[in-house]
C-alpha cells in the first residue's frame, strides 16, 4: 500500500483513488518510467474551487509517484485571455504550494499543431469547409440522426492545402472558412462528424501578437499538447468524457505520443457558483467587488478572506476523487479552515457592539508604564507550544460586548448581571455594582468593582466564577472596520433553481461595522491570521491602512449559518 502524498492532512495510509490505481498498475505494467501530468487553465479568469481540487490532484499525483507537472495556458482564444489571468494563475498555484516543472503556452505549439494539420491534409483526413456555422449545425443531425456530408468534404488534398495556407495567410474573413477533420457523419458521438479543428479570428494574441489569425480549437489543440509534453495521464473533469475518443483519433492519426485522458466528477460547492460565466456576470455587474472579492469562490478570494492553503489542500483532500458530480458542503471547508486556525491564529480582544463599564474601585499604580492603569500579560495563543504572550494595557474604563450582560438573566446565564461576578480575560474578576441608563431608559453604563488579589493566572481571592468575558481598555483602543462575510447565495445550489441564479444573492453577504480592539492591533501584519477571541476569525484585508484598519473575516468559531429562505 502506498502512503499518502505528503500534502495530505494527517500522514495516515490510505486507500488508492481510481486514478492512483490506474497509475500503479501502469508504472508495475512498464508501461511508463515518469509520470507527467499537467495543470492546464484557459486564462480567461481567475481560478477557483473547482480548479484547485483540480491542481491538488495533479501535483499531487506527480508528487506521490515521482514524477513532474507542467503548468500550461490553454490560450487558443485570444478574445477572452488576458495576461492579468496569466499571472493571478501561477499566484494561485504558487500560493496553494505547488511548482511546476515547465511553463508552457499551447501558443507555444501553434507551428507545430499548424504542421499536425497539414499532415491530416495530406493523409486525407482534414478538409477547407465554406460553410456558415448554421449550415454545418444543421448537417451533423442529431443524436438519433446521422449527419450529412458537407458539400466541400470532397476537395482534392492540393486544394485543402491551397487554402488552408490562404486562411493562415489573413485572405479571409471571420467565418468565412473552417478546417474541419474528415472522419465519420454517421458516427454514434457526435463529436466524431467532422469537428472543426481551425477557424478564422482576427483578434490580437496576449503573446503572439498579430501572427496568427487561426487558432485551433480546444480538441485540436489540447491532445496534441499533451503530446508534446509527453504527458501520460490527461486528467480532465467529467464533460471531457466524450471528448476523449477524438482525444485518441487524432494522436493515432498523427502517430505522436500515446497521452490518455482520464476524467474525475467536478467539484461544485453549496451556496455559491463555479461557472467563470457566472462567476464574470457577478464582477462584471458589480454584486460583488471583483475577482478577489471574499465572498467569492475564487482562489484568490479565499486568500483575500483569511483562508490558508492548508486548510485548502486538507478540504481538497477530505472530498477526495469521484466518479459522479456532486456538491461539496461549504460547511467542511469551514471546518478545515478552523481546525488549521486554531493552531495558528494569534488571539486578541475586539469588541463589536460596545458597553461601557467602570471600575470604580481601581487605582493604577503610579509607577505604571501605562496611562491611568496597567499593563497585563495574556497569552498569544494557548494551544501554541512556544506560549509566546503579549501585552494588554488595562484602566479602569472598558468596552465589553453588550450580550455578555443581562439585566434579568435566565438561569445558567454565567456572565454580567446585576449583583453578579464575571472574570475578564487576563485580569481581574468584577462585579455588577450599578446599572446606569439614560432617560429613555436604555443602558449606558455599568459601574462595577474589582476584587483584589483576583488577577487570572495568580488569583488569591478564594472566589470562583464561572463566565469569562474578552473586554478593550477605552483610554488605549484601536478602531477598525470589520467586513463579516457570510455566503453569497442564499441557497445550497443555485444553479439548480428556476429563473436567473442572481435571484438568490444573500443581501446579507457583507456587513461592515466599526470594532474596538486592543491596541496591539494597530501593528497587525499583512498574512497574519487572528482570531478575535469568542467572536471569529479575522485577516487584515489588502485596503487596510495604518490610518484605517480593515479585517476580513474568514469564519466564524462555529457554524452558525441559517439559510434566509
Amino acid at each position: 500500500m502506498l502512503t499518502a502524498p505528503s500534502y495530505l492532512c494527517g500522514m495516515e495510509e490510505k486507500s488508492l483513488n481510481f486514478i492512483e490505481e490506474i497509475i500503479e498498475e501502469d508504472l508495475k505494467a512498464g508501461k511508463y518510467k515518469t509520470i507527467v501530468t499537467r495543470f492546464p487553465p484557459e486564462p480567461n479568469g481567475y481560478l477557483h474551487m473547482g480548479h484547485a481540487t483540480s491542481i491538488c490532484l495533479n501535483f499531487g499525483l506527480s508528487k506521490k509517484f515521482g514524477g513532474y507537472t507542467n503548468l500550461r495556458f490553454d490560450d487558443t482564444n485570444p478574445v477572452t485571455e488576458e495576461t492579468e489571468y496569466v499571472e493571478s494563475i501561477k499566484d494561485d498555484v504558487r500560493w496553494l504550494g505547488f511548482e511546476w516543472k515547465n511553463e508552457l503556452y499551447a501558443s507555444d505549439y501553434f507551428d507545430t499543431l499548424y504542421g499536425f494539420a497539414v499532415k491530416l491534409i495530406n493523409k486525407g483526413l482534414a478538409y477547407v469547409d465554406d460553410n456558415s456555422a448554421d449550415v454545418m449545425a444543421k448537417e451533423k443531425g442529431t443524436p438519433t440522426e446521422p449527419g450529412v456530408d458537407s458539400k466541400f468534404r470532397s476537395r482534392s488534398i492540393k486544394e485543402n492545402l491551397q487554402l488552408f495556407e490562404e486562411m493562415k495567410a489573413a485572405k479571409y474573413k471571420d467565418g468565412e472558412r473552417v478546417l474541419r477533420a474528415k472522419i465519420d457523419m454517421s458516427h454514434v458521438n457526435m463529436l466524431m462528424r467532422d469537428p472543426v479543428m481551425y477557424r478564422i479570428k482576427h483578434a490580437h494574441h496576449h503573446r503572439t501578437g498579430d501572427a496568427w489569425c487561426i487558432y485551433p480549437l480546444y480538441d485540436f489543440a489540447h491532445g496534441q499538447s499533451d503530446s508534446i509534453e509527453e504527458v501520460t495521464h490527461s486528467i480532465c473533469t467529467l464533460e471531457f468524457v466524450p471528448h476523449r475518443e477524438l482525444y485518441d483519433w487524432f494522436i493515432e492519426k498523427l502517430e505522436i505520443f500515446p497521452s490518455k485522458q482520464y476524467e474525475f466528477a467536478r467539484r461544485n460547492l453549496s451556496y455559491t457558483v463555479m461557472s467563470k460565466r457566472k462567476l464574470l456576470q457577478l464582477v462584471n455587474e458589480k454584486h460583488v467587488n471583483g475577482w478577489d472579492d471574499p465572498r467569492m469562490p475564487t482562489i484568490s478570494g479565499y486568500r483575500r478572506r483569511g483562508y490558508t492553503p492548508e486548510s485548502i489542500r486538507d478540504f481538497c483532500d477530505r472530498v477526495g476523487i469521484a466518479k459522479r458530480d456532486n456538491v461539496s458542503d461549504l460547511s467542511l471547508l469551514e471546518a478545515c479552515v478552523r481546525e488549521d486556525l486554531n493552531k495558528k491564529a494569534l488571539r486578541r480582544m475586539v469588541v463589536m457592539e460596545p458597553l461601557k463599564i467602570v471600575i470604580t474601585n481601581y487605582v493604577s499604580s503610579e509607577s505604571s508604564v501605562v496611562s491611568g492603569g496597567e499593563m497585563l500579560e495574556i497569552d498569544d495563543n494557548p494551544t501554541d507550544d512556544k506560549n509566546d504572550a503579549r501585552k494588554v494595557p488595562f484602566s479602569k474604563e472598558l468596552y465589553i460586548e453588550q450580550e455578555d450582560f443581562m439585566e434579568n438573566p435566565p438561569k445558567k446565564f454565567f456572565r454580567l448581571f446585576p449583583g453578579g461576578m464575571v472574570r475578564l480575560k487576563g485580569a481581574y474578576i468584577i462585579k455588577c455594582d450599578e446599572v446606569v441608563k439614560d432617560a429613555a431608559g436604555n443602558i449606558t453604563e455599568l459601574r462595577c468593582s474589582y476584587i483584589p488579589g483576583s488577577h487570572s493566572g495568580n488569583d488569591t481571592s478564594g472566589i470562583k466564577v464561572k463566565g469569562t468575558i474578552h473586554w478593550v481598555s477605552i483610554p488605549h483602543a484601536a478602531t477598525a472596520e470589520l467586513r463579516l462575510y457570510d455566503r453569497l447565495f442564499k441557497v445550497e445550489d443555485p444553479q439548480s433553481e428556476e429563473g436567473d441564479f442572481k435571484d438568490y444573492i444573500n443581501p446579507d453577504s457583507l456587513q461592515i461595522i466599526t470594532a474596538y480592539m486592543e491596541p496591539s492591533l494597530k501593528d497587525a501584519q499583512p498574512n497574519t491570521s487572528y482570531q478575535f477571541i469568542r467572536k471569529g476569525y479575522f485577516y487584515l484585508d489588502k485596503e487596510s491602512t495604518k490610518e484605517k484598519l480593515v479585517f476580513n473575516r474568514t469564519v466564524t468559531l462555529k457554524d452558525s449559518f441559517k439559510s434566509p429562505l
